[in-house]
């Protein structure tokens, strides 16, 4: 259980970050909102998710999980462009976050 809520921080680390970006330096009320809710949730998931999973382990996971899915919401909105060198280091980076799974001892 406690794996599946770091991957939703995870997720929830890509909202964040994504409302980041749209709240203009929080001038825009909506995404600042959806900052602040994501940032706590994130926040709460990762901190719970270190009561059994190793502090380095659930770190790399949450910050990876939300690397990556910042980037492929910035490429579907058209604010970044995929090559294939991002692309081939996207799918790097996603399976050195499941290799951490598979190699963890929780």
């Amino acid at each position: 259980m406690d794996w599946l809520i770091l991957i939703a921080a995870g997720v929830m680390e890509a909202v964040w970050a994504t409302a980041l970006a749209a709240s203009r330096g929080f001038r825009r009320p909506v995404p600042t909102v959806l900052f602040v809710v994501g940032l706590a949730l994130s926040m709460w998931g990762l901190a719970h998710a270190m009561l059994t999973i190793e502090v380095g382990t659930a770190y790399a996971v949450w910050v990876g999980i939300g690397a990556v899915l910042t980037v492929l919401v910035a490429i579907v909105r058209g604010d970044e462009r995929l090559t294939v060198a991002r692309a081939l280091l996207l799918v790097g980076l996603v399976g050195s976050v499941v290799g951490l799974k598979v190699v963890s001892f929780t």
